[in-house]
């Protein structure tokens, strides 16, 4: 690598995690000014932990996250089989582009249109809408990794044990779903922290009692920053980083 790149790559990590560790050094911050260094301190992180309503509402993320992230590791992995299994068939694009939409869709038009769907049909807006949200653009995300590991499967040992007698359901069961449960925990990790992350989505199509994390930070924020906030999200990046590394973990495992 030339000096050159080493130097841009310095200066592009530099830019995307150095605001992240000035916010994590500040949440240790004792003085209530954020910009303002007073000595180190954990006395935020009690606070945050004897704050209520934001208590309240990291549980609601994480009831809606752990919802949709199943919801999606079902929907996504029976998508990946359909997709793997069954080759060409009528409709078969159509398919491929619908549950890949979400993907690449500005979450604006996704929140819309869920929004516009959810009052159209009188559904409530609450936390069963934030999750049939979230689980729809989670869905496909799970369904690429997943995909990605029956492609590499050796089917072999699948038609060994349908040749031997076994049904359908007891080969998936017995071969297959063994065989790809490291993709499908690293999509639900993944998809948890999608859910987890969101922000937009859910402010289109929550209702009263309905609050998530993010969405709580977001309106803290506009009323002015405090250490608190910083350290409500250190914790939030804590978490992600965790959940992160597992899925890396699961797919380095998936690999070997």
């Amino acid at each position: 690598m030339t000096p050159f790149a080493r130097t841009a790559l310095g200066l592009a990590l530099a830019f995307l995690y150095a605001p992240i560790l000035v916010l994590i050094v500040y949440s240790f911050n004792d003085s209530k000014l954020v910009t303002v260094w007073g000595g180190f301190s954990t006395r935020w992180y009690a606070i945050l932990f004897a704050d209520g309503p934001l208590i309240a509402a990291a549980l609601v993320s994480l009831k809606v996250a752990l919802l949709s992230a199943g919801i999606a590791g079902v929907l996504g992995t029976l998508a990946a089989l359909a997709l793997d299994r069954h080759g060409r068939f009528r409709g078969r694009g159509a398919y491929t582009g619908l549950l890949y939409a979400p993907m690449v869709m500005p979450e604006v038009i996704t929140g819309l249109s869920l929004l516009l769907l959810f009052v159209g049909i009188g559904l409530d807006r609450g936390i069963g809408t934030i999750v049939i949200a979230h689980a729809t653009f989670a869905t496909g995300f799970v369904a690429v990794v997943v995909g990605a590991r029956l492609k590499g499967l050796d089917r072999s040992l699948e038609e060994a044990a349908a040749d031997l007698g076994a049904s359908p359901a007891r080969v998936f069961f017995g071969i297959t779903l063994p065989l790809i449960a490291p993709s499908v925990a690293a999509g639900f990790l993944l998809a948890f922290t999608l859910s987890l992350d969101d922000l937009v989505i859910a402010s289109f199509v929550s209702g009263p009692g309905a609050t998530t994390l993010p969405m709580r930070l977001y309106s803290q924020v506009r009323l002015g920053v405090n250490p608190e906030i910083n350290a409500a999200s250190t914790l939030m990046i804590a978490t992600v980083g965790l959940v992160v590394l597992a899925a890396s973990w699961l797919t380095a495992r998936r690999g070997a």
